[in-house]
């Protein structure tokens, strides 16, 4: 999966499970009125996952756009945070996942994706023999698939952390300059004061009149 601009990537991890199954976890910088591109090849009958969540900038909100390699649409969203999107190929080629954010004009957004292809293969051994599976077969796979549902959990806690992070900052941000600001008026105004106090009891010398000679 490959960029069509030269984006800031934050998190990349790619697991390669066989030559017929792979994903890729990445989270990467959009940058406002901008739009990045991934592609992704696909053989024909193979079922593939796309998952996004906007994890930091602006509204949370991005345009994401899924082609086939006939370039038509077959998924689309408009202004989302989050969403998934799981399909089967139709043709094997070189399918586009895009993420837009060119309806904003000044934030820039930071989005998490997951593109699964193919299915998960199965644990070692466990498909070599046509017999029923025994009891510790049956608690590995159900082992095996409550550690993916864990690592799936966990990812999404971190984004969600990220996330709440990052408004906090903003809001400290934004309680800092405020802060500053009044404390900044307070002086001003108490300085103003002072002057206004002074001028009140301050002696004024009488103005001299010059008499001419009669």
């Amino acid at each position: 999966m490959f960029p069509l601009q030269n984006s800031v990537l934050i998190l990349i991890f790619v697991c390669f499970l066989t030559k017929l199954s792979h994903c890729v976890e990445f989270t990467f910088e959009l940058p406002d009125n901008s739009e990045d591109c991934f592609y992704e090849e696909i053989k024909r009958n193979t079922s593939a996952y796309l998952e996004f969540q906007v994890s930091a900038g602006g509204q949370l909100d991005v345009d994401v756009m899924l082609k086939d390699p006939q370039n038509r649409i077959i998924y689309e969203q408009k202004r989302a945070t989050f969403d998934s999107h799981q399909f089967t190929a139709e043709t094997t080629g070189i399918y586009t996942a895009c993420f837009s954010n060119k309806f904003s004009s000044f934030s820039h957004k930071f989005v998490y994706v997951d593109f699964q292809v193919g299915d998960e293969p199965a644990l070692p051994g466990i498909d070599e023999h046509a017999t029923v599976l025994t009891q510790m077969e049956t608690s590995s796979q159900s082992i095996h698939k409550s550690l993916n549902e864990i690592l799936d959990a966990q990812t999404h806690h971190r984004l969600r952390e990220a996330q709440g992070r990052k408004r906090a900052e903003e809001l400290n941000e934004r309680v800092w300059w405020y802060s500053s600001l009044e404390t900044a008026a307070v002086l001003l105004i108490g300085i103003a004061q002072i002057f206004v106090l002074r001028n009140f009891f301050t002696d004024r010398k009488p103005s001299q009149a010059h008499y001419g000679r009669l």
